[in-house]
């Protein structure tokens, strides 16, 4: 599989998770390439740290091939800033390391990381460089309009607050906004909209994408398992961002799944240490979720040849994987799918591999 949405933090971060740790647990749940997102401590937002990251990642990976006998492909998103001199040594590097680089990521909205670009004339002036500069690769987004946000809704003693603080209609503002200025700038790259989380959301892209827009979305396991029913968890360990809908939200974002509208499954994998999780971090494992949704599709229905698109057929297409001869056995086979006896296998180490498993509620 390839799970284009992970952030396997490392360096500082070692004490949530690290890139040889969280390959090896993705890897025996089946996932054979990461896409590693740039809101690492420091940022990916300069071209020797995107390159000194992607070598350490690829290290790793080399390390779990050693061990395990699996082939591993480690990629990474550059993190982009709304200065045009920093998105054009982005887009640099990003050429330089063909097939390693393997997309932009732009903050619509502050999250973890402080990297958030929230400004509607900043926003715009990061596609107009984007084309000017001829970029047609993905630019990932997390799309929550900073203006819609509630953070005083937000009370630590009931964590269900922060479905309120962080509501519905700021990630679908945001879609409108992206979508507006991706077209106005002349943006000839792909729009991602990342982990989708709301029946309206889906509906945009859909609209973007029937109107002749190069535009995906990604979807989560716990946006298409969980919902608000289940946010009020202790210790926070059900908060994350965006956080979990109504249950009319979260079952569009299934059958957005079921049906095909949209693109993949992401697992946006992003542990937190309990300690951190108790003070209010966002962010939850994410691996075991992908095993558990595969068998939810199956039960529903989904056939075989779209849990092959879902699980990264359709990524490999999109990222253009298949331009890259050295990738391409590698991106053939990151898109078998684990059949249910392989998720039987190693679906308790899965979830033992984290200090929590926010799906503890879900059978297969």
């Amino acid at each position: 599989m390839i799970d284009p949405h992970v952030h396997l933090r490392d360096g500082s971060q070692s004490a949530k998770e690290t890139l040889r740790h969280g390959m090896g647990v993705g890897s025996k749940a089946g996932v054979l390439a990461f896409f590693d997102m740039p809101n690492t401590d420091p940022p990916l937002t300069t071209r020797d740290r995107v390159l000194a990251r992607l070598e350490a990642g690829r290290q790793a990976a080399r390390v779990i091939e050693a061990e395990a006998g699996k082939t591993v492909f480690y990629g990474v998103y550059g993190g982009l800033t709304s200065d045009p001199r920093q998105i054009a040594e982005m887009v640099a590097a990003y050429r330089e390391a063909a097939g390693g680089v393997v997309g932009f990521k732009m903050f619509a909205g502050h999250s973890t990381g402080g990297m958030g670009i929230v400004i509607d004339a900043q926003q715009q002036l990061v596609y107009q460089t984007l084309a000017s500069l001829g970029y047609r690769g993905v630019l990932a987004v997390h799309c929550e309009k900073e203006s819609l946000l509630r953070p005083g809704l937000w009370n630590p003693d009931h964590p269900e607050s922060h479905c309120l603080a962080r509501p519905a209609e700021a990630e679908t503002a945001s879609i409108s906004d992206q979508i507006a200025f991706a077209r106005k700038a002349g943006y000839e790259g792909v729009l991602h909209i990342c982990h989708i989380s709301t029946r309206r959301s889906i509906e945009l892209v859909v609209q973007a994408r029937a109107q002749g827009m190069r535009i995906t979305c990604g979807a989560t396991p716990h946006h298409a398992l969980l919902d608000i029913a289940s946010a009020g968890r202790a210790d926070n360990l059900l908060k994350m961002n965006p956080p979990l809908r109504t249950r009319e939200d979260r079952e569009a974002v299934f059958q957005g799944l079921l049906e095909g509208t949209i693109d993949w499954m992401e697992s946006d994998h992003a542990p937190h240490t309990i300690a951190d999780k108790r003070l209010g971090a966002s962010g939850i494992p994410g691996f075991a979720g992908l095993l558990l949704l595969i068998q939810h599709l199956r039960t529903a229905g989904v056939t075989e040849e779209r849990l092959a698109r879902l699980c990264g057929k359709r990524a490999r297409e999109v990222y253009g994987l298949a331009a890259f001869d050295a990738l391409y056995t590698l991106a053939q086979g990151s898109c078998q799918v684990p059949s249910p006896e392989q998720i039987d296998s190693v679906l308790a180490e899965t979830r033992a591999a984290y200090a929590w498993d926010p799906f503890c509620a879900l059978t297969v």
